[in-house]
């Protein structure tokens, strides 16, 4: 993987200009139609010739040089993989999702092949791929935009993609400079017309058709898990937990639904939200851990799809349910527990069943994600009363900084999870404030400010901690990690017009970084800041300009990336 240090650059995912003219328009058709993504490629990939709905997960990784070389034995060499072998390939990417490669001729132009899919089939591949987004090794990628258009289907859709695929490159003529408007549509509509037989893949490779009205059941299911994430995050935390009910109880099609959230403190459930219950949410006692079929369900952490009879229990007459059957359902990702979803009461009177599991583990990693942010909206409107934010710069004050690292602590230790701490000062801040005026002086706080919010990850934490001192927190990140960012931070201030900064004493202006992590040593918030506030000043008597982590007064690991004042 390169250097994360590096300017960051993206790369080119299309270049339609060598596409079969016309072609767009009927892949874009397909894609739409099979609510899969399509790539036409020529050869090793990024770039394709022309993307049609791609998944926003492998987008954001094959735009990045920092990631895009865990792509490269899978989507990278597909377009190799197929034309050698002259058949259509099936592969699972190291991201988990499912995709085919085939090749195609098209309008007389050889050496082309199609991959399509990039599609999740089950809901722990998924569930994993956020963990690893969250907390793991792609945790510097992770932001709204991966979110936006993820893929779910199941192994038919691919080939039902496919099949249509090789229809339509056998009928697809490539359009001509004087052909009239609308001929691309007329092609569109050849592309997504129903299948009528089974067809021959490359080397007589045949897949047989399912009934149509499977696969039209399939289709909306895929949008609506799709759309999902959309429907249920909201800046008003209760109105997240109410959508959450809501979606997910039309999607399972549930008279009654609701959510429980965890309180890890208490070690009880309380019900945020629900929907068809007899009983206000307000009303509802909490349920201890264990306690129950949700306590159990939480406690261990397994999903449960029965009926009351099958417990054997009775349903007690004030609950009013319309039917014995249920779902209960823990929210989860990795080591963090979020709460219980419930639905019962299904709609005709059925029963619950694997196939109704099976959606709910495709969207519980979405409601993980939506409740974490809800969590934290949840304490940014508490702390809003503070008064949180530093007037000047925009970024959070010191006051809101000390309780979130007093709370991030605590989680590391419940969870053995890594965090670090960073203590950020401007470098000869007091010769360019008398030198250039205290307006001046401001303005460089503001671009300082600036420069972090840039040079950090959407996890981090960036507080003005006093005069022109900055802190910053970064929960689940190693030392290591920590003098990366450093590095990082300090490479993008030097790079970065200051007004006046040629004046300064180092040609520049620069800031110099003290680092501290969580450990034995350093288990307490006092700790962790003195410990980082110690690193600085060692910065400082070093030459500033540079980063020092508070292990044994200089950094041990990690020193290369932060230690450094080239």
């Amino acid at each position: 993987m390169k250097n994360k240090t590096a300017k960051r650059s993206v790369i080119k995912q299309e270049v339609p200009d060598r596409a079969p003219k016309g072609w767009a328009g009927v892949q874009e058709s397909i894609a739409q139609s099979s609510g899969l993504a399509l790539l036409l490629v020529d050869g090793y990939q990024p770039p394709a010739l022309v993307v049609a709905s791609n998944n926003s997960i492998c987008n954001a990784l094959q735009s990045s040089p920092d990631y895009v070389g865990l792509c490269d034995p899978y989507c990278g060499a597909a377009h190799s993989r197929a034309t050698g072998a002259n058949a259509i390939v099936h592969y699972r990417c190291h991201a988990g999702l499912q995709c085919f490669a085939m090749p195609v001729e098209i309008a007389d132009q050889r050496g082309l092949a199609v991959i399509g899919g990039r599609a999740f089939v089950n809901g722990s591949d998924y569930q994993e791929l956020v963990d690893r987004f969250r907390t793991g090794d792609l945790r510097e990628l992770a932001s709204d935009e991966v979110f936006r258009n993820i893929i779910f289907a199941d192994e038919a859709d691919l080939d039902h993609a496919a099949l249509r695929v090789t229809r339509a490159a056998r009928e697809f003529k490539q359009a001509e400079p004087h052909e009239a408007p609308g001929l691309e549509t007329v092609r569109a509509e050849i592309a997504s017309a129903p299948l009528k037989e089974e067809s021959e893949l490359a080397s007589g490779d045949q897949i047989k058709t399912s009934d149509a009205k499977s696969e039209n059941r399939r289709v909306p299911l895929a949008d609506s898990i799709r759309t999902f994430a959309e429907h249920i995050d909201a800046s008003d935390p209760a109105q997240t937990y109410q959508s959450i009910v809501a979606e997910s109880a039309d999607l399972l099609k549930a008279e009654r639904g609701s959510l429980l959230l965890f309180d890890e403190a208490a070690n009880q459930l309380t019900m945020r939200a629900a929907r068809g219950i007899p009983t206000p949410v307000s009303e509802v006692n909490p349920v201890n851990l264990g306690d129950g079929i949700a306590g159990s369900v939480m406690k261990e952490g397994r999903a449960l799809v029965a009926s009351i009879d099958q417990l054997g229990k009775t349903a007690m007459p004030e609950r009013r349910y319309k039917t014995k059957s249920f779902i209960s359902y823990p929210i989860a990702i990795g080591q963090r527990r979020f709460g219980v979803l419930n639905l019962a009461d299904k709609i005709g009177g059925g029963a619950y069943d694997a196939s109704d599991l099976s959606i709910i583990e495709l969207l519980a990693p979405q409601i993980a994600l939506a409740l974490e942010r809800a969590e934290w909206q949840q304490r940014a409107n508490q702390f809003q009363l503070m008064s949180i934010t530093d007037p000047l710069t925009g970024l959070l004050n010191r006051r809101y900084l000390e309780a979130r690292l007093t709370e991030e602590l605590s989680r590391s230790k419940r969870y053995d999870y890594p965090l670090s701490f960073m203590m950020i000062d401007i470098d000869d801040f007091k010769f360019y404030n008398d030198r250039n005026g205290h307006q001046a002086g401001d303005r460089a706080l503001e671009i300082t400010a600036q420069c972090l919010r840039a040079a950090l990850r959407k996890v981090d934490v960036a507080s003005r901690y006093g005069g022109e001192e900055f802190s910053i927190l970064l929960p689940q990140t190693t030392l290591q990690e920590a003098g990366v960012i450093a590095d990082r931070i300090r490479r993008k201030i030097i790079e970065t017009n200051f007004p006046h900064g040629s004046s300064q004493p180092l040609g520049t202006a620069t800031v110099s970084i003290g680092l501290s992590s969580f450990s034995a040593q350093l288990d307490s918030a006092e700790a962790i800041v003195r410990a980082a506030d110690r690193a600085l000043y060692h910065a400082k008597r070093h030459g500033k300009n540079r980063a020092y982590a508070y292990q044994t007064a200089t950094m041990r690991s990690g020193e290369h990336a932060a230690n450094s004042s080239q």
